[in-house]
């Protein structure tokens, strides 16, 4: 394959020589004309035996004086020497851009990293792209559907938005994430780009292999600048990404799903960056730079009159304080947040995201309409109510509740119940048959259980389905069962919620 990022802009070549290096922050003289900003340079190392490298790419962030730059390593350092020959391509990094690039996985440079052999039908774009501009945005604001209920009921997404996804390990964060990507090809018919920013080589690896199983590799792109990949790489490979969505967006007028895990990692990897470059830190050591280096980002993510780039953000914050810079500049960006509780996922209330502490700006009359608001209100009401009742079921029993919050707790338990879903993409470890739930059908079946619809029927009976309806197909209610044993189950049920946090649902 040939990498045209690396090859020179004409045939006379801007030669220099390295002066100084300091971990992957090199200092470069050049005796006639200085390469511009973010261009790429590169040094040859092929004389070297230093296993499969061959050159070392650097990018030019800092102009010096009139004969020196300073540039950050995209690549290792290891081989590099003073007075060595640098050569300038007189490109910025790019990115390959087309219909040839759907179903391979790419590092930061462009190169197809899954072994699936070289590219074809593609163009090269740089990475450094201005955002669109206002009188190019859309101005109406939209939803953007995921057909997962407690999403689209309680935490709507925007239609070119950027949604935060908080949770820890083993709470289903991927699970969510491969499910979004496998709804958005199948519903919209649109593109998913993965972006993994500091990312684990396992972690892509297994990604790769899930979503070629689940089938929704060939309208699907992923692009990674791995942990172990210098800061220079990691800075920029979300850019790469960004890149390859906006081409989908402006030219192929396709909507875009873009998924980054993690965007915490780009602010780290800016503050390697700033602080190899010398500059001065801010408050707990983050670069100066940190909220325009952000915005340059997440700008870039937008709903135009061509199509929109829909991204849902992985977002890591630092000892839980969500007062720290980091969090602070990242939350101003996001339209909606999703929380992921261990707890819940602990009970086996898949996908465990908290209803009550997740919430989107999208959740107004205005925008999802009344009824939708309305209801929305209602069911964050009655699980409020349920988790300030907790407490005195634990201690007293449900006994000493009156028949009002015994209503309640009842609601709101098949309603966490039927906020539950299986997904399609753990269909082969669960044996349930994925469900995709529309917005109307999700509505309609918390409105029914509101009205006490569903009251006869046992929990079990609204866990892992789609549509309400299902429920009656699932289980008949027990006419015939005493109010004092309905009273049993419902103290039992719900002094297990309330008593064990490990407890798994029926």
């Amino acid at each position: 394959m040939t990498t045209s990022v690396l090859q020179p802009a004409d045939n006379k070549l801007n030669i220099g020589s390295i002066i100084a290096i300091r971990g992957s922050v090199i200092d470069v003289c050049f005796a006639t004309k200085l390469p511009r900003i973010h261009s790429i340079l590169t040094v040859d190392l092929s004389d070297i035996a230093l296993g499969d490298t061959e050159q070392v790419v650097i990018e030019v962030l800092e102009q010096r004086n009139a004969k020196q730059v300073r540039c950050i390593a995209l690549t290792p350092t290891q081989g590099l020497a003073r007075g060595m020959q640098v050569k300038g391509s007189g490109n910025p990094l790019l990115a390959p851009v087309g219909s040839g690039i759907l179903s391979r996985m790419f590092d930061v440079f462009g190169k197809p990293i899954d072994r699936q052999g070289s590219l074809t039908d593609i163009k090269w774009r740089s990475v450094h792209r201005a955002p669109p501009t206002l009188s190019e945005r859309s101005t109406q604001s939209q939803i953007f559907t995921t057909g997962i209920k407690v999403i689209d009921v309680l935490v709507p997404l925007e239609k070119g938005g950027k949604a935060g996804l908080f949770g820890g390990a083993g709470v289903g964060k991927t699970v969510l994430l491969t499910e979004m990507i496998h709804n958005m090809v199948g519903k919209h018919k649109g593109v998913s780009i993965f972006c993994g920013i500091g990312e684990r080589c396992r972690e892509g690896e297994e990604l790769y292999r899930e979503m070629k199983a689940a089938g929704v590799l060939p309208n699907m792109v992923m692009v990674f600048g791995q942990m172990n990949e210098p800061p220079g790489s990691r800075f920029r490979v979300g850019q790469a990404a960004l890149t390859m969505a906006e081409y989908f967006r402006d030219d192929e007028h396709r909507d875009v799903l873009l998924l980054i895990d993690n965007i915490f990692r780009f602010i780290q990897a800016g503050s390697e960056v700033s602080g190899l470059m010398g500059q001065m830190p801010s408050r707990l050591g983050y670069q100066p730079t940190m909220g325009t280096e952000l915005a340059s980002l997440e700008e870039r993510i937008a709903n135009t009159n061509n199509g929109a780039i829909t991204s849902i953000q992985a977002v890591y914050v630092p000892a839980d304080d969500f007062t720290d810079p980091a969090a602070v500049h990242t939350f101003s960006h996001l339209s909606a947040s999703i929380v992921l509780s261990r707890q819940r996922a602990s009970e086996g209330l898949f996908p465990a995201i908290d209803p009550l502490q997740s919430n989107s700006k999208m959740a107004s009359p205005g925008i999802v309409g009344e009824r939708h608001y309305q209801l929305a209100q209602k069911v964050r009401s009655t699980l409020a109510q349920y988790a300030e009742l907790k407490d005195i079921i634990a201690m007293l029993g449900l006994e000493q509740l009156s028949p009002e919050d015994r209503s309640v707790v009842g609601r709101a338990r098949r309603l966490e119940r039927f906020l539950t879903q299986p997904f399609f993409t753990t269909e082969q470890f669960t044996n349930h048959t994925g469900k995709l739930v529309s917005l109307d059908e999700s509505l309609d079946g918390c409105e029914r259980i509101l009205n006490d619809e569903f009251k006869d029927y046992p929990e079990s009976a609204l866990y892992m389905i789609g549509n309400i309806d299902e429920a009656k197909l699932k289980s008949r209610p027990n006419k015939q069962a005493s109010s004092a044993t309905d009273t049993a189950s419902t103290v039992k049920n719900a002094a297990k919620a309330a008593g064990a946090d490990n407890e798994h649902a029926p």
